[in-house]
Protein backbone atom coordinates (compact mmCIF):
# COMPACT_ATOMS: atom_id res chain seq x y z
CA UNK A 1 0.00 0.00 0.00
CA UNK A 2 0.93 3.90 -0.74
CA UNK A 3 -0.58 6.75 0.43
CA UNK A 4 -0.30 8.54 -2.64
CA UNK A 5 -1.84 11.90 -1.62
CA UNK A 6 -4.21 14.35 0.95
CA UNK A 7 -6.63 16.18 -0.37
CA UNK A 8 -7.79 19.45 1.54
CA UNK A 9 -11.40 20.91 0.46
CA UNK A 10 -11.86 24.31 0.58
CA UNK A 11 -13.69 27.30 -0.21
CA UNK A 12 -11.19 29.29 -2.02
CA UNK A 13 -8.76 26.94 -3.92
CA UNK A 14 -7.03 29.72 -5.42
CA UNK A 15 -6.55 31.67 -2.09
CA UNK A 16 -5.00 28.24 -0.41
CA UNK A 17 -2.88 27.31 -3.46
CA UNK A 18 -1.31 30.52 -3.08
CA UNK A 19 -0.60 29.79 0.62
CA UNK A 20 0.83 26.59 -0.30
CA UNK A 21 2.89 27.32 -3.21
CA UNK A 22 4.53 30.15 -0.53
CA UNK A 23 5.03 27.08 1.82
CA UNK A 24 6.45 24.88 -0.17
CA UNK A 25 8.18 26.67 -3.07
CA UNK A 26 5.94 24.28 -5.36
CA UNK A 27 3.67 26.09 -8.36
CA UNK A 28 0.27 24.49 -8.24
CA UNK A 29 -0.93 22.18 -11.27
CA UNK A 30 -4.43 21.99 -12.02
CA UNK A 31 -7.14 23.83 -12.50
CA UNK A 32 -10.49 26.48 -10.12
CA UNK A 33 -11.75 23.31 -8.25
CA UNK A 34 -8.49 21.22 -8.04
CA UNK A 35 -4.60 21.49 -7.93
CA UNK A 36 -1.83 19.50 -6.82
CA UNK A 37 1.21 20.19 -4.94
CA UNK A 38 4.08 17.10 -6.30
CA UNK A 39 6.55 16.91 -3.30
CA UNK A 40 8.95 14.14 -3.58
CA UNK A 41 6.92 11.85 -1.68
CA UNK A 42 3.41 12.60 -1.73
CA UNK A 43 1.24 14.79 -3.47
CA UNK A 44 -0.86 17.12 -1.48
CA UNK A 45 -4.07 18.22 -3.45
CA UNK A 46 -6.35 21.13 -3.36
CA UNK A 47 -10.21 20.56 -3.80
CA UNK A 48 -13.56 23.11 -4.11
CA UNK A 49 -16.18 22.57 -2.31
CA UNK A 50 -18.19 22.89 -5.71
CA UNK A 51 -16.48 19.71 -6.97
CA UNK A 52 -17.45 17.76 -3.76
CA UNK A 53 -20.79 18.42 -4.28
CA UNK A 54 -21.23 17.49 -7.74
CA UNK A 55 -19.42 14.59 -7.01
CA UNK A 56 -20.25 13.49 -3.50
CA UNK A 57 -22.46 15.83 -1.32
CA UNK A 58 -21.79 16.42 1.62
CA UNK A 59 -18.67 13.84 1.99
CA UNK A 60 -16.50 17.00 3.69
CA UNK A 61 -16.85 20.28 5.14
CA UNK A 62 -14.05 22.92 4.33
CA UNK A 63 -12.43 24.66 7.30
CA UNK A 64 -13.55 22.23 10.02
CA UNK A 65 -10.60 20.44 10.61
CA UNK A 66 -9.35 19.81 13.91
CA UNK A 67 -7.36 16.23 14.21
CA UNK A 68 -4.96 15.93 11.28
CA UNK A 69 -1.66 17.33 11.04
CA UNK A 70 0.29 18.02 7.33
CA UNK A 71 3.61 17.43 8.34
CA UNK A 72 7.01 18.94 6.01
CA UNK A 73 10.14 17.67 6.33
CA UNK A 74 12.53 20.70 5.77
CA UNK A 75 16.47 21.56 6.10
CA UNK A 76 15.99 24.20 8.33
CA UNK A 77 13.17 25.08 10.85
CA UNK A 78 14.02 28.51 12.07
CA UNK A 79 15.21 29.78 8.42
CA UNK A 80 11.30 28.53 7.45
CA UNK A 81 9.99 30.43 10.36
CA UNK A 82 11.90 33.60 9.06
CA UNK A 83 10.53 32.83 5.58
CA UNK A 84 6.96 32.47 5.90
CA UNK A 85 6.70 35.29 8.66
CA UNK A 86 4.71 37.50 6.19
CA UNK A 87 2.83 34.25 4.72
CA UNK A 88 1.03 33.02 7.85
CA UNK A 89 -1.21 34.53 9.85
CA UNK A 90 -1.47 31.81 12.70
CA UNK A 91 1.98 30.39 14.38
CA UNK A 92 0.75 27.62 17.13
CA UNK A 93 4.22 27.00 17.95
CA UNK A 94 7.46 28.61 17.60
CA UNK A 95 10.82 26.59 16.92
CA UNK A 96 10.92 23.90 19.76
CA UNK A 97 13.39 20.93 20.19
CA UNK A 98 11.08 17.74 21.01
CA UNK A 99 11.87 15.06 23.16
CA UNK A 100 11.91 12.53 20.06
CA UNK A 101 15.21 14.29 18.52
CA UNK A 102 13.00 16.59 15.55
CA UNK A 103 12.92 20.82 15.97
CA UNK A 104 9.66 21.60 14.89
CA UNK A 105 6.83 24.58 14.36
CA UNK A 106 3.45 24.44 14.03
CA UNK A 107 1.00 27.11 11.96
CA UNK A 108 -2.42 27.00 10.12
CA UNK A 109 -3.57 27.67 6.53
CA UNK A 110 -6.02 30.04 5.86
CA UNK A 111 -8.78 27.51 6.26
CA UNK A 112 -7.16 26.60 9.57
CA UNK A 113 -5.55 23.16 8.97
CA UNK A 114 -2.57 22.99 11.03
CA UNK A 115 0.48 22.50 9.52
CA UNK A 116 4.11 20.99 10.95
CA UNK A 117 7.20 21.98 9.45
CA UNK A 118 9.94 19.70 11.30
CA UNK A 119 13.76 19.11 11.15
CA UNK A 120 15.60 16.22 12.74
CA UNK A 121 18.06 17.02 15.08
CA UNK A 122 21.27 16.20 14.53
CA UNK A 123 23.57 15.56 17.75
Amino acid sequence: MKLSSTRIVTKDVTGLAQFYEKVTGIPPAGNADFVEFRTSGSILALCSQRAVNAHNVGAATPAANRSAILEFQVEDVDAERSRLQSAVREWVQEPTDQPWGNRSMLFRDPDGNLINFFTPVRR
